[in-house]
């Protein structure tokens, strides 16, 4: 078995000795030495296969990947329609793939294959029914003819290699190789799933989570296994929390969960060296990370010396060449009128109408006359000469397109050719929009059938297409136009630099531009092209390209009238029934020259068996117009050697090289009969991608062979540029742009100044930036270099340049690696896009690929980790995205092949919907600063030092001292809250205290002093009697938000016992504060006495039950009053963000500290009323709902936040009705009012609810403030009234309820920008608005009276300087007085409460830690006290906070970026496992779109946050679990998914 972290390099010898020779090898000895090299392997393979199959009898293991390879093989023959060999030769690259992936299986690694619900991507029927033949149907700009499938020996040679490796791994039951046999998809019998074969794997001691960072194994007996660390206790957990919850079951059985494996099987697979050991490159994800890869010192250079221009052949002068195109029109319509001129098919592919000369010169005269004289009325014509008018004609009638076209030319306006819009939202067709508006066009050309095929709206007319200006349609049918007078001539002037057509191209962002041909470019170019085609009168000529741009408009509209050719025209929907047809056209006609594709070389060969008997004989010029794409080189040589028999002549193959903008750049002539062919170039794609011309000799399998295109067209003159920067020549070694200088080329960009000067008036400079000559150039977008002999090389275009760290790669290359992985089985070949997208600093490459609806998810999967270890291999280049789509989504170009720039925008708008996807950013990503290594801490008394010395304040802040505040004698007479309301009962009997409200908004019950009193005693005297209660018993309150709640506290209190308000029905919270009796409600009481609960839990357990709904009238016989205020008063138990129940003791004296520095804060007394919307269970929460209004006596209305979700209105239209000053609510309450009220701030006015009398509208909380969603209410709601300044929150935290409360008085909360990265240090840096990765944040209202807060290092325990983060540390009347355990360790937590400062308090202070990181400032607003304001601002909880990478992560700032990304992402929740960092997104879209977040999560998370997404969770809405004061469970979300519970729609696992 290999070892798994072997480095990606080493591989045995004769591999690499066969890698060295497969690269020196010529087209002549290639099948010689392919068969020496293979020799040794093929009966050594098959013999083991026997070995391995006579040792394993057990069906179940036949080998899976034996079979699929026989079977494979004769699929392609099936669909080639010959065996391989026959069909193509040049099959070099396919070898270097193959060669490539065997040396990866030598140490192959198990990625983990994501986890996908199955109803997920369920095709419909519709789309699953692809045509068998569009797999190459598409047209696809050069892929399909770019290499070739796989030798049927080699192919099996390398399958049954495959399983061999894996059978004899599979003895040895590591989990990376018992899972490598999944990951090549051959373990389909083997095991039924991960999960499985994990479950018989050996992993010890599953409780704790494998630490990613140990490099070695940690036992040396155990194979390469699972590194666990030393046990102890993980990073990021809870101090109190049991580690095995974890991964345990409720018995302490490990849970064999699949979750975790997958992760795990990730960590084993990041942790294999990613490079060679470079000195750039990081070995460990978290080690060493460089910021900026340092160039390669070995890297090539260009050593030759400045190229010099060079020179075409000069155009020859001939003396009947006309001095204008629609001269030599007029001449052979007049003279020659009898000639045929274009011949158009029907679908069959048979001809269907001959265009002659003279109908072509009558009907173009027709419709100038037309054009000029009978749109408009005679003083105002609609088209005057140097108008532009589109040609919408559909590729099927070049007859009528040819007619328009010289009809405009005849008439002086400017034919600018458009595709047919087939729908309103075709891909590109906003873009071709914006064509037509930049060339101020209002008219467009079309026939009547094209006219009735477009989109019409219901009322019959044309749609108006996205992003179009309003067009007036004409007919050009023969029948609607008019003849013109016989003393009518147009005007043919001699060819000027007036323009003549414009033809659209698309640039690589997807933006669609007019070049600008002139009628002496477009005579000059048909000239070039006659005298570099040899082209004579009357000859035959088959296109079968697009007749309306590019070589099919040049040689098949153009240079066919200059010379009087004949062209038949084969249309591509003719091409898709029949690929066969154009050459039997040739055949037909006895045609001299084709114009083809590599495409159409490619669908010839795959049908020829249907016509044995076609000639070639009669064509010197087969003119390949994308010859110039590198991979055109095996098409060609295929293409030979099938239909050399049929009378082709190996010198008639003619590739040539032509852009939009230069026109023909170079074409190869044909050759002599005999004359040796040209030879090729083997280039290294190492020295290629640093633009570098190197003959491949390296052992490396990655070689490029190209063919020339010829020379320079007669008449031009090239030169080749650096492809960025100034237009710098290139040494005569260097790749760079090819610029072309003569008459014959576009002029402008139309509409686009400026571009068109980069682009159309290029001025070489030599390496000393002087210009070199005057003449100007023109970019043609194609990259290569003249080579010997002048011959002109193209590797490459610019559009589809990919430059990565520097290194610039073709996307073609990389699609035909991706292809040369046997696809067939997996994808379509000719839809493949690839293109890169920026993230981070640095271009990523992605690869996007049809699927077939058959393809299963395993082979998938092991398809694409296959390329991405060819891509890996043969270009040195990570593929940071990988993604399948299903058939037939990927939106088109007008001619079949991927529109890749839409394709591009699809993916960055989240709208490609993939149904397979794989991310390898820990790959990619290399740039990544380095991880914060911690500086051994500055001692407290030096910091405090230095903040002296730089004249900074201790950061410190109180509220309004407590002694200086008169208050009535309330406080002096009675010390306790009993005390307070048995006062009240007697002074003001009948006040009430609380009204609650229902859902309708009616109030159900109230509760003045008196009946609260009297109902408290009655209780009490229950608990003494039924309950045999003594003083100090803990008494669970059991009840839904009411007032029942309220009367059964006090009635603790009077009975002397410690009340715990826990929320209804929860039976693990009963245990934890060891109750004595349970208060509830008779429903609450059936419920726990029912059979569910018996199940849940054991009844025996039970304390004593007491329903307090009907009570005996008995009078108590004595109150109990406590001996001393520090006495317990009540319990108060909640969960905070981490998970961890906590209940903390709030004695009698904090109870009345607590309540009196509310009143003070917000002015409370009798006469005043306050609504309250929230949870009253702890916290403020329950102090406001069940303390406050006995203590300052005004009244409370109780309004239970679960009524809001049947009337969301209540809350709201409360406040209005009783005009309401002072509001609290929670953040639950307020979201749902933003998102369900926001869109019916109409409906609240027309009810009449008007928020103006709301002077403070406070949200209750325990974090940072969620400045967005506050600001959003405070603008919904601005239109009924609500004051922006009403809206506040406060602060609490265990230790302290309450330490902020905006209240009445004092300055409007302060707003901060801080810097986020300065965070990450635990620094604090104040930006402007609008400053990039700036965080806003909010003060959380003002600090209470009698508390005081100071900002503490919570390492050294120092206090630290103004505006410094550190943990908030409180001291107040009304702190808590410890935790209450279960488990007695309350010394654990002991320093929360009573802890002193290191250094500088000489009054010895004792302080409680919140456990909250947040800094204090001073502003410059003046506090009640008549001093500066001190603004304390809350950053987050020390324990949610995520270490990666030495820096401090709060996990609210992830999220928010992670929400922002996609419309469909509900809510979000990020936390680590073992230095992972995993994101679960809920997903309120369809699940077609779970895919699509997986790409963007990892993005924006990279991008802001400089962290690599180590898996991405998509999950069903409503499974994050949130709190009742909403707040993310992040702890309890981690353990759901640990222990697999979370039923996820996706989980990807990013490489």
């Amino acid at each position: 078995s290999v070892h798994p972290c072997l480095s990606f390099r080493r591989c045995p010898k004769q591999l690499l000795q066969w890698a060295h020779f497969i690269w020196d090898i010529t087209q002549k000895g290639y099948e010689k030495k392919r068969a020496k090299l293979l020799a040794p392997y093929v009966p050594q393979t098959q013999a083991l296969q026997k070995e391995s199959r006579t040792q394993m009898p057990a069906p179940s293991a036949t080998p899976a990947s034996a079979s699929s390879s026989s079977s494979s093989s004769k699929f392609h023959r099936a669909r080639s329609g010959g065996a391989r060999d026959e069909r193509y030769r040049s099959d070099i690259h396919t070898e270097a793939v193959q060669a490539a992936l065997a040396k990866h299986k030598e140490q192959k690694m198990a990625l983990p294959m994501p986890t996908k619900r199955r109803s997920t991507f369920v095709q419909s029927p519709a789309d699953a029914c692809t045509p068998p033949d569009t797999s190459s149907a598409s047209e696809d700009e050069g892929s399909l003819r770019r290499q070739a499938a796989l030798s049927a020996a080699l192919h099996q040679s390398l399958q049954n290699a495959e399983s061999w490796i894996n059978r004899s791994i599979q003895g040895s039951s590591t989990s990376s190789s018992a899972s490598s046999t999944l990951s090549h998809g051959e373990g389909k019998g083997t095991s039924g799933s991960l999960a499985d074969v994990f479950a018989n794997t050996r992993i010890e001691n599953f409780s704790v989570p494998p630490d990613v960072t140990a490099t070695t194994s940690s036992s040396s007996a155990r194979p390469a296994a699972i590194d666990l660390p030393p046990s102890g206790i993980v990073k990021g957990m809870h101090k109190g929390s049991n580690r095995s919850s974890l991964m345990d079951t409720a018995d302490g059985v490990p849970v064999s969960s699949r979750v975790s494996t997958k992760i795990q099987q990730l960590l084993n697979t990041l942790k294999r060296p990613k490079r060679p050991p470079l000195k750039e490159f990081f070995v460990d994800d978290f080690e060493e990370i460089v910021e900026v890869p340092q160039p390669d010192p070995n890297q090539p250079k260009p050593e030759g010396r400045q190229m010099t221009p060079v020179k075409g052949e000069p155009l020859g002068v001939v003396c009947n060449w006309p001095p204008a195109l629609e001269a030599a029109l007029q001449r052979w319509g007049t003279t020659q009128a009898k000639c045929p001129c274009l011949t158009a098919l029907d679908v069959t592919g048979k001809p269907v109408y001959t265009l002659t000369y003279g109908k072509l010169w009558s009907r173009s005269l027709k419709l100038a006359y037309t054009l000029l004289n009978k749109l408009g009325t005679k003083n105002e014509p609609v088209l005057k000469p140097g108008d532009r008018v589109a040609l919408v004609y559909p590729n099927n009638d070049p007859v009528m397109f040819m007619v328009a076209f010289y009809g405009c030319l005849l008439a002086e306006v400017i034919p600018v050719p458009i595709e047919v819009p087939l729908t309103r939202k075709d891909a590109g067709g906003q873009q071709i929009g914006f064509l037509l508006g930049s060339c101020g066009i209002a008219l467009a050309l079309t026939t009547e059938v094209c006219l009735k095929g477009l989109p019409k709206t219901q009322n019959g007319e044309i749609v108006q297409f996205k992003g179009w200006p309003r067009l007036k349609w004409v007919v050009t049918d023969s029948k609607y136009l008019s003849k013109s007078p016989k003393d009518w001539q147009p005007n043919i002037s001699a060819a000027g630099t007036e323009p003549a057509y414009i033809e659209y191209k698309t640039s690589k962002e997807g933006s669609v531009m007019g070049v600008t041909v002139s009628r002496i470019a477009m005579l000059s170019h048909c000239q070039a092209l006659s005298q570099a085609c040899n082209y004579s009168e009357g000859e035959t000529i088959v296109n079968v390209l697009d007749f309306k741009k590019d070589a099919g408009l040049w040689h098949g509209i153009l240079t066919n009238v200059m010379n009087k050719l004949h062209t038949i025209s084969v249309p591509y929907s003719v091409m898709k029934t029949c690929p066969l047809s154009w050459v039997q056209r040739v055949h037909a006609h006895k045609a001299k020259v084709a114009l083809v594709k590599c495409r159409d070389l490619h669908w010839a060969m795959m049908a020829h068996r249907d016509q044995r008997d076609v000639s070639l004989s009669s064509l010197r010029m087969l003119i390949v117009t994308d010859g110039a794409n590198p991979w055109s080189v095996s098409s060609c040589d295929a293409f030979l050697s099938l239909f050399q028999s049929h009378g082709l002549k190996p010198e008639a193959i003619c590739p040539c090289a032509t852009s939009p903008e230069a026109m023909t750049i170079a074409i190869r002539r044909p050759g002599v009969p005999g004359a040796p062919l040209p030879g090729r170039a083997i280039l290294s794609m190492n020295g290629l991608s640093f633009g570098v011309i190197r003959v491949n000799t390296e052992d490396k399998n990655s070689a490029l062979t190209v063919q020339d295109v010829g020379h320079v067209m007669p008449g031009g003159m090239m030169c080749i540029v650096k492809p960025d920067g100034p237009p710098q020549l290139c040494k005569t070694d260097e790749i760079g742009e090819i610029c072309v200088s003569s008459r014959a080329g576009g002029m402008m960009y139309y509409g686009l100044a400026g571009v068109t000067k980069n682009t159309f008036e290029v001025i070489p400079v030599n390496s000393a930036g002087s210009p070199v000559g005057d003449v100007p150039f023109v970019r043609s977008g194609l990259l290569g270099f003249v080579g010997p002999g002048s011959l002109v090389f193209v590797v490459g275009k610019m559009d589809g340049l990919l430059t990565v760290s520097g290194r610039r790669h073709n996307a073609d290359d990389i699609v035909a690696t991706g292809l040369a992985v046997e696809s067939i089985k997996t994808v379509y070949r000719g839809r493949i896009a690839v293109f890169s997208v920026s993230v981070f600093y640095d271009e990523r490459i992605v690869v996007v690929a049809e699927q077939r609806p058959d393809a299963s998810e395993e082979d998938s999967f092991q398809w694409m980790s296959r390329v991405l270890q060819a891509i890996d291999s043969i270009h040195q280049v990570g593929v940071y995205c990988l993604a399948l789509v299903p058939a037939n989504t990927l939106p088109k170009t007008p001619l079949g092949g991927i529109h890749i720039s839409q394709t591009k925008q699809h993916f960055l708008e989240g709208s490609l919907h993939p149904c397979n996807i794989l991310m390898c950013p820990h790959t990619c990503v290399t740039n990544l600063p380095k991880p914060r290594q911690k500086q051994p801490g500055v001692g407290p008394a030096s910091v405090m030092v230095g903040n002296l010395v730089a004249g900074k304040r201790i950061a410190q802040a109180s509220g309004r001292d407590l002694g200086q505040i008169e208050d009535n004698d309330l406080v002096k007479k009675h010390q306790f809250l009993t005390e307070v309301l048995q006062w009240r009962a007697q002074a003001t009997p009948d006040h009430p205290l609380f009204l609650l409200l229902n859902a309708k908004g009616t109030t159900v019950c109230t509760a003045t002093c008196l009946q609260l009193h009297k109902k408290a005693e009655r209780i009490a005297s229950v608990l003494c009697d039924k309950g045999h209660l003594n003083a100090g018993d803990n008494v669970v309150l059991l009840y839904p938000p009411g007032i029942e709640l309220i009367t059964a506290f006090y009635g603790c209190l009077y009975a002397g016992c410690i009340p715990v308000t826990v929320r209804p029905p929860h039976a693990q919270s009963l245990t934890v504060s060891k109750a004595a009796c349970i208060l509830t409600t008779q429903t609450l009481m059936r419920l726990l006495k029912s059979r569910e609960a018996a199940a849940a839990v054991d009844v025996k357990t039970w304390p004593t039950i007491i329903d307090t709904d009907d009570l005996p009238r008995k009078r108590l016989s004595q109150i109990y009053k406590p001996p001393t205020p520090e006495m317990l008063a009540y319990l108060d138990f909640s969960v905070s963000t981490t998970g961890m129940l906590t209940g903390v003791k709030m004695s009698h004296a904090a109870v009345s500290g607590l309540c009196r520095a509310i009143k003070l804060q917000c002015e409370l007394y009798s006469s005043r009323q306050i609504a309250i919307c929230l949870d009253p269970y702890c916290g403020l929460g329950f102090v406001l709902w069940c303390l406050c209004s006995v203590y300052s006596g005004h009244q409370s209305i109780l309004i239970p936040p679960m009524e809001l979700e049947s009337n969301l209105f209540l809350w709201l239209s409360t406040v209005s009705q009783y005009k309401i000053r002072d509001t609290f609510c929670s953040y639950s309450v307020m979201e749902l009012c933003t998102k369900g009220l926001g869109n019916q701030v109409e409906m609240l006015k027309a009810r009449g609810i008007n928020l103006s009398c709301v002077r403070t509208c406070v949200v209750v909380a325990e974090e940072r403030p969620r400045v967005s969603l506050t600001h959003s209410f405070s603008k919904l709601f601005k239109d009924i009234g609500l004051s922006s300044r009403a809206v506040s929150t406060t602060f609490g935290s265990r230790v302290n309820v309450a330490i902020c409360l905006q209240g009445t008085s004092g300055p409007d909360p302060t707003t901060v920008y801080v810097d986020l990265k300065s965070l990450r240090h635990d620094r604090v840096r104040l930006v402007e608005r609008g400053a990039p990765q700036s965080l806003l944040l909010s003060e959380s209202g003002k600090i209470l009276p009698g508390v005081k807060v100071v900002i503490v290092n919570p390492e050294t325990k120092g206090p630290l300087g103004d505006s410094h983060l550190g943990e908030i540390w409180v001291n107040s009347p009304h702190t808590a007085s410890g935790y209450y355990t279960i488990y007695d360790n309350e010394t654990l937590q002991a320093d929360h409460f009573n802890t002193r400062l290191s250094f500088g308090d000489a009054a010895q202070t004792l302080w409680a830690r919140t456990g909250y990181l947040g800094f204090v400032r001073r502003t410059e607003l003046t506090a009640a006290s008549g001093e500066r304001h001190d603004a304390l601002y809350v950053v987050g909880a020390l324990d949610e906070t995520l270490e990666l990478r030495g820096l401090r992560y709060h996990p609210i700032d992830i999220e928010t970026s992670v929400s922002r990304t996609h419309r469909s992402i509900a809510e979000c929740a990020v936390f680590t496992w073992t230095n992972l960092l995993v994101v679960v997104v809920e997903l309120c879209g369809c699940e077609q779109e779970a895919l699509d977040l997986v790409p963007l999560v990892t993005n924006v998370v990279l991008e802001e946050h400089y962290l690599i997404v180590g898996v991405v969770v998509v999950v069903d809405p409503g499974v994050i679990p949130i709190n009742s004061r909403g707040e993310k469970q992040r702890m309890h979300l981690r353990d759901s998914f640990l222990a697999d519970q979370l039923d996820p729609i996706y989980v990807a696992y990013n490489m």
